[in-house]
């Protein structure tokens, strides 16, 4: 692929997320641009945010990378086997993204899913005391719109409900901005992240396809997750409920079309999200999607999105509103 021009098109934005790694200009090895991801599928791994034409990716730093980015007065420019593809800026982070703390409370799981490295990193957990050090010192900088939460499971789902619950009651009353809470749901838990204060709430399905789900997420139940999900957007209302699906898992298109046109009809946002692959733990049958893949289901999640009303650009928290991992429908294209 040979690039004419500067703009950083959505097809380009495509082709970096299908690759996902970048190869980093010592120049630019530093603290304020490089992040760290503590949860799901890039748990462990650093990376970086590059910005044009109102466009955003993150790519994981990685030496072995086919993309080269390197300094160019005042921005950066990057380069694909030699050839050059874009030229735009470096975002600082907040807490793992721009303009956010987004922030893992629990980095250790008791669940075992396929894709997932955070149950055999088994990391730390933080304190709310952490929690919110963190979240004051984005805030110091300038850099926070927004507080999204995440985390794993250390003993159980409705243990860590709990703890979300606390700390967003506390950060509820001390700033007025939008807040997220990621969690493995329970019965009750967007009752609860509603009154505790939280804007917004995502619970992952991971994938549609029922015969992949079993093996890919073996402790958890699809059809439970799909029911909390319907009865989220009842409570936290149409576009402000989220859900990640895979791709790149052994799914078809088919499958990924019809899983975004359900979650939809909830009032539910699908995020399209490539899949991780690590060589040092292979599974079988995964694939990093290309960048035709990514355009093509992403222009059909865009179709069944509207069908239902809804669009990402409503969203205040979490995924959504940074775009960098994923390509997203009214943002990208």
């Amino acid at each position: 692929m040979i690039y004419m021009d500067d703009s950083f098109t959505a097809e380009i934005k495509a082709k970096l997320i299908s690759i996902g790694s970048v190869r980093l200009d010592p120049a630019l090895e530093r603290p304020e641009y490089v992040g760290r991801s503590t949860a799901g599928p890039g748990a462990g791994g650093r990376s970086v945010f590059f910005s044009a034409d109102s466009r955003r990716v993150r790519l994981s730093i990685r030496d072995n990378s086919p993309i080269l980015m390197r300094s160019d007065g005042d921005g950066v420019i990057i380069e694909h086997e030699g050839f050059f593809i874009a030229r735009g800026f470096i975002e600082p982070v907040g807490a793992h993204c721009p303009h956010q703390a987004y922030i893992t409370v629990s980095e250790r799981c008791i669940f075992r899913c396929a894709f997932c490295p955070v149950h055999h990193i088994q990391g730390p957990v933080k304190s709310p005391e952490e929690v919110f050090s963190l979240i004051h010192e984005v805030n110091s900088r300038g850099f926070l719109q927004a507080i999204s939460l995440t985390t794993g499971i250390e003993i159980s789902p409705e243990h860590e409900v709990t703890r979300m619950e606390g700390i967003v009651k506390i950060l509820r009353k001390e700033l007025d901005i939008p807040i997220g809470v990621s969690v493995y749901p329970t019965h009750d838990s967007s009752e609860r992240m509603y009154a505790a204060g939280a804007d917004e709430v995502k619970y992952n399905v991971e994938t549609m396809d029922r015969a992949l789900f079993p093996a890919i997420c073996p402790d958890q139940n699809l059809d439970y997750i799909l029911n909390a999900l319907r009865d989220a957007a009842r409570i936290f209302g149409k576009n402000h409920v989220s859900s990640n699906m895979i791709i790149g898992l052994g799914e078809d298109d088919q499958t990924v079309i019809s899983g975004v046109s359900e979650l939809a009809s909830f009032g539910v946002i699908p995020v399209l999200r490539p899949v991780v692959i690590r060589p040092s733990r292979p599974m079988p049958g995964t694939e990093r999607p290309s960048a035709d893949r990514l355009l093509r289901l992403g222009y059909h999640a865009k179709a069944e999105m509207s069908r239902y009303g809804i669009s990402p650009l409503h969203a205040k928290t979490m995924c959504l509103p940074c775009t960098g991992c994923d390509l997203t429908p009214f943002a990208d294209f």
